[in-house]
């Protein structure tokens, strides 16, 4: 959506800002793509012709959302997902950048794949895309990608995301060859000769259901070798979708040490155990899989006390061909960019997460482990923002989603907290405070 105001002003609103120390009822106007003032009484004195005013009553002005983690599917299953449609989904959501991991079809092993998706997703416009690369040759583990070239074209990160990087040997090369172009290295932590077949955790439920079950050491081992390989290179080491508390153990062990890694977490994650498929929900068969009680419990401690640094939502869309048959046929995922903040926002209301927590975990956190500029609310920054309407009530439903894909567990839930609008570099790609909550 074009915008052509000159001058757009939000009028007290609750601006919450962690890495400002910002927690406060404010106006923020914004000429062109600056914020120029904000304080209770910055809209003062601002009116013409070419102002526009926005007041949602106990609105919520966030900076500018930021997903480390989600999957576009273009090039090559343009049916589940595009970058018109992922672009889209992701203003929806309040995300003003996203990371695109790189398992399309072809592969994002190449600098021309990356440089098409950074022009074709500028020439969309709306919320940005940032390509994530790949580790290795078509994601097979052995031969690694010309991460300078990667950069070069656009790339913010590395990762084999869906496949691990099992070889140690090719993790290390791995390491060594991303430190050198200052590249995160992004790792889906699994072992997969010991999640052969698997279809969930393995536990109580997977035994019940009879379905082989995918153990939690499958992940453990993996990142206990990779960060023992991340503090040996000294290298920038990041752990996809942590899901077990044995991970977050060694994870808090690690950063006690000094050890430069992190980690992110999936509202799904923190929300869903393996209980969630006892129905054969092929909606909750994720990749890694949701797990236990405890491990729910250790997840949710580890990113209130910042041992786990940021969400991701790890939108993952699939069509109904993947997600309407048999849990042994269908395929892991499910889409997040949507309700990521009202998901997240009902941790907050439950007291298990801070929301100064939240709000770090989805902009300054993501952005650093990135390399992306930050969002931020203050005067002289560049207008990525994110306006939340923390109290409206909405169902979950297939006809008010952007993404092309509908699967997840939470059709037809009722959840709190909106997005209402979504600015990038000073120009609205979301508005929905003239419609309904």
């Amino acid at each position: 959506m074009s915008n052509s105001r000159d001058v757009l002003v939000l009028r007290r609103v609750r601006a919450v800002d962690p890495s400002n120390s910002l927690d406060a009822i404010v106006d923020v106007v914004i000429e062109g793509k600056t914020i120029t003032r904000v304080g209770p009484r910055a809209a003062e004195g601002v009116e013409g012709e070419r102002v526009t005013e926005i007041s949602v009553p106990g609105a919520m002005l966030l900076p500018g959302l930021i997903d480390l983690h989600a999957h576009l599917r273009e090039p090559g299953q343009e049916y589940k997902e595009d970058l018109v449609s992922g672009l889209a989904a992701a203003a929806a959501g309040g995300f003003t950048d996203i990371c695109a991991m790189p398992n399309t079809r072809p592969v994002n092993d190449t600098r021309a794949i990356t440089e098409m998706l950074v022009h074709k997703s500028r020439a969309i416009g709306g919320t940005r895309l940032h390509p994530i690369g790949a580790i290795t040759l078509g994601q097979k583990g052995d031969t690694l990608t010309e991460m300078a070239d990667l950069k070069d074209a656009g790339a913010v990160a590395v990762s084999d995301d869906g496949h691990c990087v099992t070889r140690s040997d090719v993790m290390r090369r791995a390491l060594e060859y991303s430190s050198t172009f200052d590249l995160p290295l992004i790792q889906h932590c699994e072992d997969h000769a010991l999640t052969a077949g698997a279809q969930m955790h393995e536990g109580a439920v997977s035994t019940k259901l009879g379905l082989r079950g995918w153990p939690r050491v499958a992940e453990d081992v993996i990142v206990a070798r990779d960060i023992i390989l991340a503090e040996y290179t000294r290298a920038k080491y990041h752990i996809a979708h942590v899901s077990t508390m044995g991970a977050v153990r060694i994870l808090r062990e690690a950063k006690s040490r000094g050890i430069n890694v992190t980690a992110e977490v999936t509202p799904h994650h923190l929300l869903l155990t393996d209980a969630a498929l006892i129905g054969y929900d092929t909606a909750c068969k994720v990749n890694p899989p949701l797990r236990e009680d405890e491990d729910l419990l250790a997840l949710r401690d580890a990113l209130a006390d910042g041992t786990i640094d940021c969400i991701a939502t790890d939108h993952a869309p699939h069509s109904p061909l993947e997600k309407d048959c048999e849990l042994s046929e269908a395929s892991p995922g499910m889409i997040g960019l949507e309700l990521c903040i009202p998901l997240m926002l009902g941790l907050v209301n439950k007291g298990v997460l801070p929301l100064a927590r939240m709000v770090d975990a989805l902009t300054r956190a993501p952005s650093k482990i990135a390399g992306l500029p930050r969002t931020e609310i203050k005067e002289g920054a560049e207008a990525n923002l994110t306006l939340v309407d923390p109290a409206a009530s909405w169902t979950v439903s297939a006809d008010r989603l952007r993404t092309k894909s509908k699967n997840t567990p939470f059709l037809g839930q009722t959840v709190t907290g909106k997005v209402v609008l979504t600015i990038v570099s000073g120009t609205v790609v979301f508005d929905a405070t003239t419609k309904p909550a």
